[in-house]
């Protein structure tokens, strides 16, 4: 029998006019219903028309991605049902992670969009405009990004690694200046090629600076219901396969707000005859697979004609 791992895509792979494609479906327009009932608003209405400012903004951001890939992955199991194709684990890049425990039977669709639009807002909130900084730095070893972080960040301004997308590209996040500091410090102190891109977000996230965030959302998380996974899933916050208690579960997304996203790691410990499927908008996942591991078969399913392409694919 084949299998599959899935992988669920997190924040920057929005765009205006996700999920037009999947309203002749019954079965992904009551997704999508669903999400709209849950939250109060209409985030079908934001991921078909936007504008691109409003989906851009981070509570609006999350909710819009876990609901594009939820009725992606609700038309993606039935058909992987039908092929008689099991799927031997899940995973989610940052925000991408409640898609995954929603796919893994974990969690509620409507608590998690819920959720993850609390989430949202709560990070935004966390740190006054200007404050903190994103880079994403290039071609520069894991080991040597997080001394720099270390070497510039003070007790009172910090700096430290938010993302290990790939091993080309680690993000850091912290206090501007910090941010700024730590830059400096691979430019002085790393004698091979680099590039350091600030990222247009609107706060650090996956930083010390989100504490505040992590708190009102441990109240929220602590309303819901968390149950037993029946999938597999790779936790962001140590890049472990859990097959595990809702207790764990919850604690594991509570500590990934301030905690780094071990992406890189993650798709690492994954069998080199792994097939993967992106199951969200974008392709930003299959780009981070090719550079981390080029055996790995990945099909991203963000297209019009996606799932008429899985037979081949499959083939």
């Amino acid at each position: 029998m084949k299998s599959v791992t899935l992988l669920f895509p997190g924040q920057g792979s929005q765009y205006v006019g996700m999920g037009e494609n999947l309203q002749s479906t019954d079965m992904c327009k009551n997704v999508f219903n669903t999400a709209d009932i849950a939250l109060g608003f209409s985030i079908s209405d934001i991921c078909a028309d936007g504008p691109e400012e409003k989906l851009k903004s981070t509570e609006f951001t999350q909710p819009a991605i876990v609901t594009h890939s939820i009725a992606l992955y609700e038309q993606l199991k039935n058909i992987l049902a039908k092929k008689e194709i099991k799927i031997d684990r899940v995973l989610g890049h940052s925000v991408g992670e409640y898609s995954a425990l929603v796919a893994a039977g974990a969690i509620r669709f409507e608590d998690a969009v819920k959720a993850v639009n609390l989430r949202g807002k709560y990070m935004q909130e966390a740190v006054p405009a200007g404050l903190g900084k994103m880079f994403a730095i290039l071609r520069v070893p894991a080991d040597i990004v997080i001394k720099a972080c270390e070497s510039v960040s003070t007790t009172d301004e910090k700096v430290m690694c938010a993302n290990f997308n790939d091993p080309t590209q680690i993000v850091i996040s912290g206090h501007a200046n910090a941010a700024d500091k730590a830059v400096l410090w691979l430019k002085e102190n790393y004698a091979g090629k680099q590039m350091a891109k600030e990222l247009p977000v609107s706060a650090p996230f996956h930083s010390s600076l989100m504490a505040p965030a992590k708190e009102k959302l441990t109240h929220f998380l602590n309303t819901i219901e968390f149950k037993n996974n029946d999938t597999p899933y790779i936790a962001n916050i140590d890049a472990k396969e859990y097959s595990t208690d809702g207790e764990t579960i919850k604690q594991n997304l509570i500590e990934q707000v301030c905690g780094s996203v071990l992406w890189s790691q993650s798709i690492a410990t994954l069998p080199d005859e792994t097939i993967c499927i992106e199951v969200g908008p974008g392709k930003v996942l299959s780009g981070l697979n090719k550079r981390i591991n080029k055996t790995f078969k990945t099909y991203t399913l963000d297209s019009k004609d996606s799932f008429a392409g899985l037979e081949e694919f499959f083939a």
